[in-house]
């Protein structure tokens, strides 16, 4: 597939796998488990909230059907964007879960479009898919493992992907991305050996990129909070990462927005009822105001490629214990797609990389297919801001 027009930005979408049954699920979540179970009980909490979530063009897919990821790729590539980012879960090399997909998008070569890998480095505990909601303690259920001997399986395991003709680059080299990019016993170590490997193996590097907010939320005062002072940490946090070896950072700014656009009284009220009384009331953001405070001047920097954050709702997944996103339309979300390409305005093309979060995350309300209320909408904002003007 080619774009038919140059777009104003490179922007790389997330991709969710987990639209297809595997063994592990139905052990864990129940017998069929995948993304769409929590999309379709979804309920209402309020007046206006938009649940549940329905399909349009697409239907309540299973990716393990070649026409459907066929057809995904045929939508994206009409709206502008570059190719997919798919959450890679590897949690050693004989433990891998939601890998089909890719693995069949890789041996058949089709869709013909492109793609990298966002390494998923995190254990999944019987939380994972819905987050808050089980009384039963915390437990692991699947343990990433880091050391030397994993590191090594793990880059040939993939090496094929990387020498694929689709496999998106940056300056020549395969982009990777890293959900907790600093969570290595020594992470530098491990930087260097999959450059060491990927220089052995006819590659000239990876473009490392970590993934980080640009806030810390744990180590904000309560002062700070009340007082709307909430200063982007970018400068330090990004630091760090591109210090232990990253080419660049992925920029999430949406903890610091939704402290400065949530009411003080609701997060006054909402912490003292979740800390004393384990009641959780249901927490919103305005969309419009997320969008004034998703940026900082960090995101111009040329190794910072910043986020495109359409919309927002985990409800399906974690009930009163989520934040919804409330006034998100297409609209919306084209003065967002303008802000971030004034961001990305003055770089070099091969960086103005924008991370599209996401394209079919269905159960947090984070997608841009097609759905009953809005059809293409946020599909064809992004073609027009893209391509068309």
């Amino acid at each position: 597939m080619e774009q038919t027009n140059h777009p104003k930005a490179r922007v790389i979408a997330f991709y969710l796998p987990q639209f297809h049954p595997i063994p592990e699920n139905d052990k864990w979540w129940g017998k069929g488990f995948t993304e769409w179970t929590n999309v379709a009980k979804a309920k209402p909490l309020f007046k206006g909230h938009y649940q549940p979530r329905i399909p349009a063009d697409l239907g309540f897919y299973d990716l393990r059907i070649p026409e459907v990821r066929e057809q995904q790729a045929h939508m994206a590539q009409e709206a502008g964007i570059e190719g997919f980012c798919y959450w890679h879960y590897w949690f050693s090399h004989d433990h891998k879960l939601l890998e089909r997909p890719f693995q069949e998008v890789l041996s058949s070569g089709k869709p013909d479009f492109p793609f990298c890998l966002g390494w998923a480095n995190h254990s999944w505990t019987n939380k994972s898919w819905e987050a808050g909601t089980r009384k039963q303690k915390e437990m692991t259920l699947m343990k990433m493992i880091y050391n030397e001997e994993e590191y090594t399986k793990h880059f040939y395991d993939i090496l094929p992907a990387f020498k694929d003709h689709r496999y998106i680059t940056v300056d020549g080299a395969p982009l990777f991305l890293i959900w907790k990019p600093l969570d290595f016993p020594n992470t530098s170590a491990f930087i260097q050996l999959w450059l060491n490997l990927a220089k052995e193996n006819g590659l000239p590097g990876i473009h490392f990129v970590g993934l980080q907010q640009n806030i810390e939320n744990g180590n904000i005062p309560l002062h700070k909070i009340l007082t709307r002072d909430i200063p982007s940490q970018g400068s330090m946090l990004y630091k760090e990462i591109l210090d232990n070896g990253y080419s660049a950072v992925h920029g999430r700014g949406y903890n610091r927005a939704e402290f400065l656009s949530r009411p003080l009284y609701e997060i006054v009220f909402r912490g003292i009822c979740n800390r004393l009384f384990n009641h959780h009331i249901i927490s919103k953001c305005d969309q419009r105001d997320i969008n004034k405070h998703l940026y900082t001047e960090e995101d111009k920097w040329e190794n910072v490629y910043p986020m495109l954050f359409p919309q927002w709702d985990r409800t399906p997944r974690s009930g009163k214990k989520a934040r919804i996103y409330t006034h998100s339309t297409p609209e919306v979300f084209g003065e967002q797609i303008d802000q971030v390409l004034n961001l990305v305005e003055h770089k070099q093309f091969e960086h103005k990389i924008v991370f599209l979060t996401s394209w079919n995350e269905w159960a947090e309300g984070n997608y841009v297919e097609p759905d009953l209320k809005f059809g293409r909408g946020y599909l064809d904002i992004l073609q027009k801001k893209l391509l068309k003007e």
